[in-house]
């Protein structure tokens, strides 16, 4: 039996994937409606995969993997997304995940990369792969994770409580960025980061 962690926020495609995956007899399926769920389960408990998508509420599918990977954990992750921008899949090769599909592939195409994956093959659709290539993200993670929250309106003050930060470390992180995105503004750098998919 593969046990495997479902996270999508969109009901609907949730409830979609899960009755797809559910119609495979080794397959066991447990649900997350965000990021943050996500990561409750796997705290509490041993997948075998996650299936992920990249941007939910809470933390992302990349968060999670990133998660997972300082952990060393054994638990296979398979991307699945609308959005195929190239920063989102660089840093999902970088991060070690196992598969990275586009939620229009095939259902077949997802049966089958599970089961390749776990025989620990790595499934990356060819065309996504050459495009990871062709940009390197400046950010680092401090940078992200901070201008993703002002991404979400979130003022310098509220960033920093957030990353238990002081107010002058954030406005540094979001300078750097800005600077990095030859951005005018945290606004502009964070459409410019998330047009990427380096946010």
């Amino acid at each position: 039996m593969i046990n495997i962690l479902l996270a999508e926020d969109q009901a609907m495609v949730r409830g979609a994937l899960a009755a797809l995956l559910g119609m495979e007899p080794n397959f066991a399926i447990t649900q997350a409606e965000d990021g943050d769920q996500a990561l409750l389960l796997l705290r509490q408990q041993t997948f075998d995969v996650l299936l992920t998508d990249i941007e939910m509420p809470g933390r992302s599918g990349l968060e999670l993997a990133q998660w997972l990977q300082q952990r060393q954990s054994p638990t296979k992750v398979i991307i699945i997304t609308t959005f195929s921008r190239s920063g989102y899949i660089r840093r999902a090769i970088d991060m070690g995940v196992n598969g990275f599909l586009l939620k229009d592939a095939p259902s077949d195409e997802l049966i089958q990369a599970l089961y390749k994956i776990m025989e620990g093959k790595r499934v990356i659709d060819g065309e996504l792969a050459l495009m990871a290539l062709d940009e390197r993200d400046p950010l680092n993670d401090k940078e992200r994770r901070a201008l993703r929250l002002a991404s979400e309106g979130k003022t310098t003050s509220e960033i920093a409580g957030i990353l238990c930060l002081s107010d002058g470390t954030v406005r540094n992180y979001l300078s750097d960025a800005i600077a990095k995105l030859n951005a005018v503004n945290r606004v502009d750098a964070a459409r410019i980061a998330r047009q990427k998919g380096w946010i």
